[in-house]
């Protein structure tokens, strides 16, 4: 219930959302945008740098089928769709690229409170937020929640000793950053296996197909023989262009060091991965944390204000 309502200036009510004002819980379509305006203006270096920068704000990217990218912010269920179409004009792919490209302007990030910094006990500042949360907003929550995911993070920040929420922050942070360095290095050694896999096939195909070659040469390039063997010498051409490109003018090395180079590529990729997952969970884990934990501190400092102004 709604005590001492305010009225317009001819005595007519508020509705809840002008009642509200500044207190009112933004959407999540306004929180994405928020922070995508907020990571434009810590000038990304590139697509991959705005999507970390994402992640660390609090805000999980999703990957899907054909590129597709979506968002979800911490208390909701659903992500949503990385497109304009759904966050607003100015809020696709294709705009963020431009910004980082310095083909379009960039957003200035409207500001916002910095609350005075906290010495408490983390575990115990979040432990009083929860036992004195109150009102619809954190009703929701705890219905999404179910207490659970904050009992976790509970047990996480303990396990972890993490009693200080700046030492959160750094964590996730770091966290993050691994993450996407080993994602660059395991595209980077898949490039290489890929540029090595392609190299032996082409050199295979090469050596299949030259004896086609050489007999055309030997008969004086007759089209006859040309007629005969021209899917053959077509490979061979195919393989020789595509040799020519993959080494870039250097030596061709012997079969042995290619499959000994694509060997070790192969086994340097299996242990990135096992990295990258581990380094995916931490990193989950930690942005599910300080999501739960920002969640919460927000939603019990908009009742906090709410109360004072009625």
């Amino acid at each position: 219930m709604i005590v001492n309502p305010k009225l317009h200036s001819k005595g007519r009510y508020l509705h809840y959302g002008q009642w509200l004002g500044n207190n009112q819980k933004l959407s999540q379509k306004e929180q994405i945008r928020l922070a995508i305006d907020a990571a434009l203006t810590e000038r990304p270096k590139d697509f991959a740098d705005f999507l970390r920068r994402m992640e660390t704000a609090g805000i999980q990217v999703k990957h899907g089928r054909g590129g597709v990218i979506s968002f979800l912010v911490p208390g909701q269920q659903r992500a949503a769709r990385f497109r304009a179409s759904t966050l607003g004009d100015g809020y696709g792919p294709e705009d963020v690229q431009a910004v980082i490209d310095g083909k379009a302007p960039t957003r200035t990030a409207p500001a916002r409170r910095t609350p005075a910094p906290r010495r408490v006990n983390l575990l115990i500042d979040i432990q009083e937020r929860m036992r004195q949360g109150k009102g619809p907003a954190y009703e929701r929550w705890a219905k999404v929640y179910n207490l659970k995911q904050m009992a976790a993070a509970l047990q996480y920040l303990k396990e972890h000793q993490l009693f200080e929420y700046d030492d959160l922050a750094v964590k996730t942070d770091a966290a993050t950053e691994r993450f996407h360095t080993l994602a660059g290095d395991i595209q980077q050694t898949e490039a290489e296996l890929s540029h090595v896999s392609n190299l032996m096939a082409a050199v295979v195909q090469y050596a299949k197909t030259r004896p086609a070659f050489d007999g055309y040469k030997a008969a004086k390039y007759s089209r006859k023989y040309l007629a005969k063997h021209e899917a053959e010498l077509a490979d061979y051409r195919a393989a020789k262009a595509t040799m020519a490109e993959l080494l870039g003018g250097e030596k061709l090395p012997k079969m042995d060091v290619l499959k000994e180079k694509r060997r070790q590529l192969a086994a340097r990729k299996k242990a990135l991965y096992l990295e990258y997952r581990k380094a995916q969970q931490d990193m989950r884990e930690l942005v599910a944390v300080k999501g739960s934990v920002n969640h919460l501190r927000g939603l019990t400092d908009n009742q906090r204000n709410k109360e004072q102004a009625r």
